[in-house]
């Protein structure tokens, strides 16, 4: 931070790293940089005492004591400029460079290397800094990309790419091992499954035997399992193909490295069983055990959100309800929320998984005191597996995701906040979550509750809802509006008062429903995709005003943007 009294406190940052070097002296070094500060008096620079020298130690890692030392000063706001003789003397990562600019800027703290010309106090300066952040992000990308096609060759070769080992194997290098007692009751599984037809039969009756999930232990140490299956776990478990010797990626199958626990015929015959009981009438009964979000809504008093259903005709319409209005509790009518489903659960995964797209901004949120750890690469692997889940359509691997690392989700007139399990995160990327501090992981969602018919529609600042949906009212309305319109241009003796007559409405009625006649093409198109803003509806669009003569003017009367 610049202060307002006519003096700045600068630090001068030296290092040494090899002799072969032209210049390695610390002491010169600090001399260099003195004199350079030494020329800035009349800038109102004034050198501190403190030295921060990391001699001998390389600049290619931030776990340096002295430069520790430093970014804690810094925070404090003890220093207001950074000197150094090259920046290289301060990290040689442009990662790690792009990490410590961050922590710089967060203090108001500017940086100057002396024999660069490189000065973040002047405009020159803070170009020169964009250019080499906006490098350090080409870097990232490209690291990101290696990493991705690394990753899928490795995976087309069979390769076990890390992360949590399904039950039955543990890592073995880039393979894996048969546990064999775990193995027997993955086997037993599959076996109940093609005897009791059904994975809640075989739930309930893994239950009555008191089997549960076997304890295992984590690279981190954290024990895991231990309770009963549930039966998204168990349907994760049957539909596996590991389990036949094969890796999958991007949904694709290879021929994997490890041994197969399950025989090809077993296997065959439970993945016809899976699909014939995703058709059909079994398939109708199982729908109302599709809320991914169940047991972790709450409002914001505290008290939880139920899945509910209602039906109309064929069509089945899920919803969160408060369980006082569910209840038919006092004052539940006015207070009580009901969500429809579909959209808070869509909202729900996609905030999630732009959360676990950056795997090194998660990691900081999970330990800020962590470094990046070597097994980075495979993070980066669970990450994108596991954002390919939030994004595709396997709800029983979906509602078992959620189950696992979401704590709980807080819905207020307001907002959305949705709170993670840390410790949970980081034992499924393999990491040690901050030990200081406990809280949750959270993810605020700026959305509002806004009422449609009975139930609540959720309204991003943008007025768009979270789910498309289309207004079947609004464009039954618009279509005979346009109906009419072309029977007055077709027949000029007839007026409104005759069409009011044979459709037996009002003569006031037929007026408003013929302006939307002339509604914006663009518009109306929207409205067909269910993208149009939420407040954009008949009755909005009864107002005598509401639909100028030009285009332009009804999209911003309306707040609707069109792209071409």
């Amino acid at each position: 931070m610049i202060q307002a009294v006519p003096s700045r406190r600068v630090n001068a940052v030296t290092s040494e790293e090899g002799l072969e070097q032209d210049f390695n002296s610390l002491d010169a070094q600090y001399g260099a940089c003195s004199a350079y500060v030494a020329s800035q008096a009349s800038e109102g620079w004034v050198l501190l005492k403190d030295r921060y020298d990391d001699g001998g130690l390389s600049g290619g890692t931030l776990e340096r004591p002295a430069l520790q030392r430093l970014l804690t000063d810094i925070a404090a706001s003890k220093v207001d400029i950074v000197v150094v003789y090259k920046v290289d003397r301060l990290t040689r990562s442009l990662l790690d460079f792009a990490r410590l600019v961050e922590a710089l800027d967060k203090t108001g703290t500017s940086f100057v290397s002396i024999t660069q010309s490189f000065n973040t106090t002047t405009s020159m300066g803070r170009l020169t800094l964009n250019m080499l952040l906006s490098f350090a992000q080409f870097e990232r990308e490209v690291t990101a990309e290696r990493i991705r096609d690394k990753l899928a060759a490795s995976k087309a070769r069979g390769m076990w790419m890390g992360g949590t080992p399904p039950l039955g194997y543990e890592p073995n290098g880039r393979s894996l091992a048969i546990v064999e007692e775990h193995a027997d009751l993955v086997r037993s599984i599959f076996q109940l499954y093609l005897d009791l037809g059904t994975v809640r039969a075989v739930c309930d009756e893994l239950d009555r035997r008191g089997i549960a999930k076997p304890l295992r232990l984590s690279k981190a140490g954290k024990e895991h399992g231990g309770r009963p299956f549930g039966r998204g776990e168990l349907y994760a478990l049957l539909s596996n193909p590991i389990y036949i010797g094969r890796i999958q990626h991007k949904g694709v199958l290879h021929q994997g490295l490890h041994p197969a626990i399950i025989d090809p015929p077993v296997w065959d015959a439970v993945q016809q069983q899976l699909k014939d009981q995703r058709t059909g009438e079994r398939h109708i009964r199982s729908a109302a055990h599709r809320s991914l979000l169940v047991g972790k809504l709450v409002d914001g008093d505290g008290q939880p959100l139920v899945a509910s259903h209602a039906s109309k005709g064929a069509r089945r319409y899920r919803y969160y309800v408060s369980r006082d209005l569910q209840l038919g509790g006092k004052d539940a009518k006015a207070n009580g929320l009901r969500i429809p489903a579909a959209e808070i659960e869509q909202l729900v995964c996609a905030r999630l998984a732009e959360r676990l797209d950056d795997p090194v901004a998660l990691i900081e949120q999970i330990n800020p005191g962590l470094s990046l750890p070597d097994s980075i690469s495979n993070i980066i692997a669970i990450c994108r597996d596991t954002v390919a889940v939030l994004r595709g359509a396997d709800h029983p691997a979906i509602a078992q995701l959620i189950a696992s690392v979401v704590e709980r989700i807080e819905v207020r007139p307001d907002g959305i906040t949705i709170k993670l399990d840390r410790n949970n995160i980081a034992a499924s990327l393999n990491i040690n979550a901050s030990a200081e501090d406990a809280q949750p992981i959270e993810i605020a969602i700026a959305v509002k509750l806004k009422r449609a018919s009975f139930a609540l529609r959720l309204v991003l600042p943008n007025g768009n809802a979270a789910l498309p949906q289309t207004d079947d009212r609004l464009l039954k309305v618009i279509a005979t509006a346009r109906e009419w319109w072309k029977q007055l241009m077709a027949d000029p003796k007839l007026r409104i008062a005759d069409l009011a007559a044979a459709n037996a409405v009002t003569e006031s009625w037929v007026t408003r429903v013929l302006r939307l006649a002339f509604l914006d093409p663009a518009i109306v198109q929207q409205i067909i995709s269910g993208t149009a803003p939420v407040a954009l509806t008949f009755d909005s669009l009864r107002a005598p005003d509401a639909v100028p003569a030009l285009w332009s003017a009804q999209r911003a009367l309306h707040q609707i943007s069109i792209t071409r």
